[in-house]
């Protein structure tokens, strides 16, 4: 955003709006210092029990997020839109990540722990990450597509965080040449010729009778649901990406 986010002492009171981010905190031992979050902050499974819930990632709750009285908030590019992060500002300093990449992801957690005094702890899970997907092996490069969205179908295209994780594992995108995340009808779908589609289990919650659906209209495709958790979290759950992606059955 081209700003700075000055902090005179180390923020005590922090509203988190990402779920990865959330849970990357948490991680960092910092749940101490979180006061709110969204009814998407899934990870850890007790955060909502134990924290404010303000809202959705887009649509917050203004009123319950000044009464929290932080002074810090943590958003993402991505996940949360300017007008909301407009309005925020005008409450207490922000600070935006701009995930589109593991290193981007590793920049991040290094951040986080400079910004709350626990370097060593967020360093050991950089390091940890880069073991973990330095040791994978790639899968075989299958030509697949990955759907976040239904009605109308929307995958994701070239720059984003998941087409970075299909690469990493060895697998070929369908959209590469398409941007960020477009929005198919099925004979654009039909014309990138996927061998695989993929339909994630977030943000749109895909389930069984969607395979049954597009099964119809691509009978020779493989069609699979996946978690999508592995393939857009960018913060402590890339920790056990590689042994999800290992799972994947290919046929």
């Amino acid at each position: 955003m081209g700003r700075t986010v000055v902090l005179e002492t180390i923020a005590r009171r922090v509203l988190s709006i990402v779920p990865s981010q959330t849970e990357l905190l948490f991680y960092l031992g910092l749940e101490d210092k979180i006061v709110g979050l969204t009814k998407f902050c899934v990870h850890p499974t007790s955060a909502r029990r134990e924290k404010v819930v303000v809202g959705g990632t887009k649509n917050l709750h203004l009123d319950k997020i000044v009464a929290l009285k932080p002074d810090l908030v943590i958003g993402n590019k991505e996940e949360n839109t300017q007008e909301l992060i407009h309005h925020l500002s005008q409450i207490c300093p922000i600070w935006m990540s701009d995930i589109h990449s593991l290193t981007s992801a590793q920049e991040m957690i290094a951040e986080m722990g400079n910004f709350f005094d626990v370097e060593s702890k967020s360093q050991r899970l950089i390091d940890e990450l880069r073991d973990e997907f330095d040791s994978f092996q790639k899968l075989n490069k299958l030509r697949v597509l990955y759907f976040i969205w239904r009605d109308p179908y929307m995958v994701a295209g070239s720059g984003t965080f998941i087409d970075h994780m299909l690469n990493t594992i060895g697998l070929e995108n369908a959209a590469f040449n398409l941007s960020r995340y477009p929005l198919l009808e099925i004979d654009e779908i039909r014309s990138l010729a996927p061998e695989v589609i993929m339909l994630s289990s977030e943000p749109y919650p895909f389930k069984t009778k969607h395979i049954a659906e597009l099964e119809k209209e691509f009978p020779d495709t493989q069609i699979m649901i996946v978690n999508g958790e592995y393939f857009s979290w960018y913060g402590s759950r890339l920790l056990k990406a590689p042994a999800y992606f290992k799972t994947l059955n290919f046929v």
